[in-house]
């Protein structure tokens, strides 16, 4: 299908730039979101004769993105959930809840700002973009933790704050190895006093 961009779209093209993508992409975001126009003699003239304007508007929206922006700063939000000793969440978190916790920290965003491959799903430190304009994105570092604590404890340590299981198996291990070494050498010395009573001399020792 062929569009008109209304703004700057990432690897796609500008403001009026005349474009061919797929109808579902077109259908389903560009169009609906704002973001282009079907590309037919209409539409076109409309464009030409509004281009002025929706350049200037979009000037005006990037200024308050890098306001935005600016004020957000090196943002750090804390996430408290549930999660098993290895980490894993019992449920996770959204971009929704990530939004949502950028505003209470005094940034209004909406939650389709927020990019993100898939949801999280484990304790730990997410860096995170911000879409805040076309032009402008912004990271913020998402701290998910099974509380405020803990939240500041990864923060420091740049980790998430687990349970290696494996690690202490290993030092029960450790810490078994010398009872199970004096263990080992009683048996030794029993099987040897053992053995020695068995010999003939020992037998003859008896019998007299």
């Amino acid at each position: 299908m062929e569009i008109v961009l209304l703004e700057r779209v990432e690897k796609l093209g500008q403001i009026g730039d005349v474009v061919n993508v797929k109808p579902g992409y077109a259908r389903n975001y560009l169009l609906p979101r704002g973001k282009a126009l079907r590309a037919n003699k209409q539409n076109m003239a409309k464009f030409e004769a509004e281009r002025s304007a929706i350049e200037e508007r979009n000037a005006d929206a990037k200024k308050q993105a890098e306001m935005l922006s600016e004020s957000i700063g090196d943002l750090s939000v804390n996430l408290v959930r549930a999660a098993s000793e290895m980490g894993q969440l019992y449920g996770s978190v959204t971009a929704r809840d990530i939004a949502e916790a950028v505003s209470q920290a005094g940034h209004e965003v909406d939650k389709r700002q927020v990019t993100m491959e898939s949801a999280i799903k484990n304790l730990g430190l997410f860096t995170l973009k911000l879409t805040l304009h076309a032009e402008v994105t912004k990271q913020i570092v998402v701290n998910v933790a099974r509380s405020l604590e803990e939240a500041k404890t990864q923060l420091e340590s740049g980790k998430a704050v687990i349970s290696n299981l494996d690690e202490d198996d290993e030092d029960e291990r450790v810490e078994a190895a010398p009872e199970i070494a004096a263990a080992s050498d009683a048996t030794e010395v029993e099987t040897v006093e053992s053995a020695e009573a068995d010999t003939p001399e020992a037998e003859e020792a008896n019998s007299e």
